[in-house]
């Protein structure tokens, strides 16, 4: 059983993130990451092993999560004129596993994500699974999943971070 405060701190951390991702605070969200951290949307959601061998809406270490960060803050970047916005709504997260001793744990957060850019939204759902490590005084993420309700439809291209 985990700690209350412990888990409100886990707890509080998934929130921050969504709030930074849904005020275009960019580089603060990417500083949230390890720097092995992987940010993976399986193709085929929920249902895909993680070690499958399969294509992915989104796949990216750190490296390529900076260089989106990087693509979304010019104002070269077509895509984002206008720019893209977007509202997380979130369920409480849920741990799921946790290692204190290790400094490790898994929470899965179900949410519905709304991405806007013109008269263009896109609506989904899905589930994040992150798995946090403890680096030095505080929590990271080191690897994001999200699995979408819909992975497996065809989607527009989605611009900023479920």
């Amino acid at each position: 059983m985990i700690d209350s405060t412990i888990e409100r701190e886990l707890s509080n951390l998934i929130v921050h993130e969504a709030a930074l991702i849904d005020a275009r605070r960019f580089d603060e969200w990417l500083a949230l990451f390890a720097d092995d951290c992987r940010y993976w949307i399986p193709l085929q959601g929920a249902a895909q092993a993680e070690d499958a061998q399969h294509n992915a809406l989104a796949d990216e270490d750190k490296l390529l999560l900076k260089l989106r960060v990087e693509r979304l803050k010019s104002p070269k970047a077509h895509s984002q004129h206008p720019p893209s916005r977007c509202q997380h709504v979130l369920q409480q997260p849920r741990v799921v596993q946790a290692d204190l001793a290790a400094g490790s744990c898994e929470l899965h957060t179900p949410f519905i994500y709304v991405e806007s850019r013109g008269e263009q939204q896109l609506m989904l759902a899905g589930v994040a699974r992150h798995r946090l490590v403890r680096r030095e005084e505080s929590w990271r993420i080191a690897f994001k999943r999200v699995d979408l309700l819909n992975a497996g439809a065809a989607l527009p291209a989605i611009q900023l971070f479920p």
